[in-house]
Protein backbone atom coordinates (compact mmCIF):
# COMPACT_ATOMS: atom_id res chain seq x y z
CA UNK A 1 0.00 0.00 0.00
CA UNK A 2 1.10 3.69 -1.16
CA UNK A 3 0.06 6.90 1.41
CA UNK A 4 -0.81 9.61 -0.79
CA UNK A 5 1.58 11.94 1.12
CA UNK A 6 4.46 9.59 -0.39
CA UNK A 7 3.55 10.27 -4.06
CA UNK A 8 6.12 11.77 -5.99
CA UNK A 9 6.06 12.74 -9.97
CA UNK A 10 6.34 9.42 -11.99
CA UNK A 11 5.18 7.23 -8.81
CA UNK A 12 2.60 4.59 -10.00
CA UNK A 13 -0.73 3.40 -8.27
CA UNK A 14 -4.18 1.69 -8.34
CA UNK A 15 -6.94 3.88 -8.03
CA UNK A 16 -10.36 2.57 -8.92
CA UNK A 17 -9.22 -0.62 -9.95
CA UNK A 18 -7.36 1.29 -13.20
CA UNK A 19 -3.02 1.93 -12.95
CA UNK A 20 -2.28 5.79 -12.58
CA UNK A 21 0.84 7.61 -13.01
CA UNK A 22 1.40 10.52 -11.21
CA UNK A 23 2.97 13.58 -13.50
CA UNK A 24 2.29 16.65 -10.60
CA UNK A 25 0.99 17.27 -7.46
CA UNK A 26 0.87 19.88 -4.64
CA UNK A 27 0.45 19.16 -1.21
CA UNK A 28 -1.85 22.21 0.62
CA UNK A 29 -3.71 22.36 3.73
CA UNK A 30 -6.66 24.47 4.53
CA UNK A 31 -7.29 25.98 7.43
CA UNK A 32 -7.03 24.07 10.53
CA UNK A 33 -7.94 20.98 9.15
CA UNK A 34 -5.78 17.70 7.43
CA UNK A 35 -3.71 18.47 4.79
CA UNK A 36 -4.59 17.61 0.96
CA UNK A 37 -2.71 16.27 -2.24
CA UNK A 38 -4.02 17.39 -5.37
CA UNK A 39 -2.68 14.89 -8.04
CA UNK A 40 -2.32 15.43 -11.76
CA UNK A 41 -2.56 12.07 -12.93
CA UNK A 42 -2.57 9.75 -16.06
CA UNK A 43 -4.37 6.84 -16.58
CA UNK A 44 -1.79 4.40 -17.75
CA UNK A 45 -4.28 2.48 -20.34
CA UNK A 46 -5.75 5.41 -21.95
CA UNK A 47 -3.65 7.76 -21.08
CA UNK A 48 -6.31 10.08 -20.24
CA UNK A 49 -4.93 13.34 -17.69
CA UNK A 50 -6.91 14.74 -14.88
CA UNK A 51 -6.74 16.52 -11.44
CA UNK A 52 -8.05 14.73 -7.98
CA UNK A 53 -7.58 15.74 -4.85
CA UNK A 54 -6.83 13.14 -1.95
CA UNK A 55 -6.30 13.71 1.82
CA UNK A 56 -3.12 12.56 2.46
CA UNK A 57 -4.15 10.00 4.91
CA UNK A 58 -4.90 8.31 1.48
CA UNK A 59 -3.66 4.97 0.47
CA UNK A 60 -3.41 3.16 -2.77
CA UNK A 61 -2.36 -0.21 -4.01
CA UNK A 62 0.71 -0.61 -5.64
CA UNK A 63 1.04 -1.69 -9.61
CA UNK A 64 2.20 -4.31 -10.48
CA UNK A 65 4.42 -3.58 -13.22
CA UNK A 66 7.48 -5.35 -15.05
CA UNK A 67 9.45 -4.99 -18.24
CA UNK A 68 10.02 -7.35 -20.96
CA UNK A 69 12.20 -7.16 -24.28
CA UNK A 70 10.00 -8.30 -27.04
CA UNK A 71 10.16 -8.74 -30.87
CA UNK A 72 7.71 -6.94 -33.30
CA UNK A 73 6.32 -9.70 -35.61
CA UNK A 74 3.81 -8.18 -37.54
CA UNK A 75 0.68 -6.31 -38.00
CA UNK A 76 -2.50 -8.74 -38.80
CA UNK A 77 -5.11 -5.74 -39.46
CA UNK A 78 -6.19 -5.05 -36.19
CA UNK A 79 -3.60 -5.74 -33.72
CA UNK A 80 0.40 -5.62 -33.59
CA UNK A 81 2.04 -8.96 -32.59
CA UNK A 82 4.91 -9.11 -30.51
CA UNK A 83 6.13 -12.24 -28.92
CA UNK A 84 8.18 -12.09 -25.52
CA UNK A 85 12.08 -13.17 -26.04
CA UNK A 86 11.92 -14.80 -22.66
CA UNK A 87 9.08 -17.08 -22.68
CA UNK A 88 7.90 -16.88 -26.47
CA UNK A 89 4.65 -16.21 -25.43
CA UNK A 90 2.47 -13.57 -28.05
CA UNK A 91 1.42 -10.76 -27.11
CA UNK A 92 -1.44 -7.86 -28.75
CA UNK A 93 -1.44 -4.32 -28.83
CA UNK A 94 -4.23 -2.80 -30.43
CA UNK A 95 -4.16 0.53 -32.21
CA UNK A 96 -5.81 2.69 -29.90
CA UNK A 97 -2.87 1.23 -27.39
CA UNK A 98 -0.09 2.02 -29.34
CA UNK A 99 -0.70 5.44 -30.23
CA UNK A 100 1.97 7.36 -31.98
CA UNK A 101 4.39 4.43 -31.14
CA UNK A 102 3.71 2.40 -34.15
CA UNK A 103 5.08 4.47 -36.67
CA UNK A 104 8.24 3.65 -35.51
CA UNK A 105 7.94 -0.37 -35.64
CA UNK A 106 9.92 -2.46 -37.83
CA UNK A 107 9.17 -5.65 -38.17
CA UNK A 108 11.69 -8.45 -36.46
CA UNK A 109 12.80 -5.23 -33.93
CA UNK A 110 12.92 -6.00 -30.56
CA UNK A 111 11.72 -3.17 -28.17
CA UNK A 112 10.88 -2.49 -23.96
CA UNK A 113 7.09 -3.32 -23.32
CA UNK A 114 5.64 -2.71 -19.90
CA UNK A 115 3.21 -4.96 -18.69
CA UNK A 116 1.05 -4.73 -15.89
CA UNK A 117 -1.04 -8.06 -14.92
CA UNK A 118 0.85 -9.49 -17.60
CA UNK A 119 -1.23 -7.38 -19.85
CA UNK A 120 0.95 -5.09 -22.18
CA UNK A 121 0.39 -1.22 -21.74
CA UNK A 122 2.82 0.57 -22.99
CA UNK A 123 6.13 0.84 -24.67
CA UNK A 124 9.42 2.50 -23.90
CA UNK A 125 11.50 4.00 -27.12
CA UNK A 126 14.24 6.48 -27.17
CA UNK A 127 13.59 9.86 -27.76
CA UNK A 128 14.74 10.04 -31.42
CA UNK A 129 14.54 6.80 -33.81
CA UNK A 130 15.44 6.44 -37.53
CA UNK A 131 13.05 6.54 -40.42
CA UNK A 132 13.61 6.54 -44.12
CA UNK A 133 11.96 8.74 -46.17
CA UNK A 134 9.31 6.92 -48.64
CA UNK A 135 8.32 9.93 -50.69
CA UNK A 136 8.51 13.36 -51.01
CA UNK A 137 8.82 16.65 -53.41
CA UNK A 138 11.57 17.45 -55.31
CA UNK A 139 13.52 20.33 -54.06
CA UNK A 140 13.08 23.27 -56.57
CA UNK A 141 16.26 25.21 -57.38
CA UNK A 142 16.12 28.76 -55.77
CA UNK A 143 13.95 27.67 -52.95
CA UNK A 144 16.54 27.95 -50.70
CA UNK A 145 14.93 30.80 -47.96
CA UNK A 146 15.57 29.26 -44.69
CA UNK A 147 13.51 27.55 -41.94
CA UNK A 148 11.07 26.18 -44.97
CA UNK A 149 9.45 22.60 -45.42
CA UNK A 150 7.72 20.56 -47.06
CA UNK A 151 5.58 17.02 -46.05
CA UNK A 152 7.08 13.69 -46.64
CA UNK A 153 6.07 10.25 -46.04
CA UNK A 154 7.95 7.64 -43.98
CA UNK A 155 8.69 4.39 -44.71
CA UNK A 156 6.01 3.47 -41.98
CA UNK A 157 3.55 5.78 -43.34
CA UNK A 158 4.05 8.88 -41.39
CA UNK A 159 3.39 12.25 -42.69
CA UNK A 160 5.78 15.16 -41.61
CA UNK A 161 7.35 18.23 -42.23
CA UNK A 162 11.20 18.18 -43.42
CA UNK A 163 13.79 21.14 -44.85
CA UNK A 164 13.96 21.42 -48.82
CA UNK A 165 17.20 19.16 -48.83
CA UNK A 166 15.87 16.15 -47.86
CA UNK A 167 15.26 13.68 -50.86
CA UNK A 168 13.14 10.00 -50.81
CA UNK A 169 15.27 8.06 -49.90
CA UNK A 170 17.60 9.45 -46.79
CA UNK A 171 17.24 8.73 -43.10
CA UNK A 172 16.07 10.94 -40.82
CA UNK A 173 16.20 11.26 -37.23
CA UNK A 174 12.51 11.57 -35.84
CA UNK A 175 11.18 13.13 -32.08
CA UNK A 176 9.09 9.98 -30.81
CA UNK A 177 7.13 12.07 -28.51
CA UNK A 178 6.25 15.18 -31.23
CA UNK A 179 6.61 13.37 -34.41
CA UNK A 180 8.83 16.13 -35.64
CA UNK A 181 11.72 16.26 -38.16
CA UNK A 182 15.33 16.72 -35.98
CA UNK A 183 18.36 16.02 -38.44
CA UNK A 184 19.29 13.90 -41.01
CA UNK A 185 20.38 10.50 -39.95
CA UNK A 186 24.30 9.12 -40.67
CA UNK A 187 24.61 5.54 -39.06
Amino acid sequence: MINASDLRKGSKFMYHGDPYEVIDFQKFIMGRGRGNIRIKMRQMKTGKVFEQNFSTDARFDDVDIRSATMQFLYFDGDAFVFMDQQSYEQHNFFEEQMGDFKWFLKEGDSYKILLIDEEPLSMDLPAAMPLTIAETEPAVKGDSVTNIFKDAVTESGLIIKVPLFIKEGEAILVDTRSLEYQKRYND
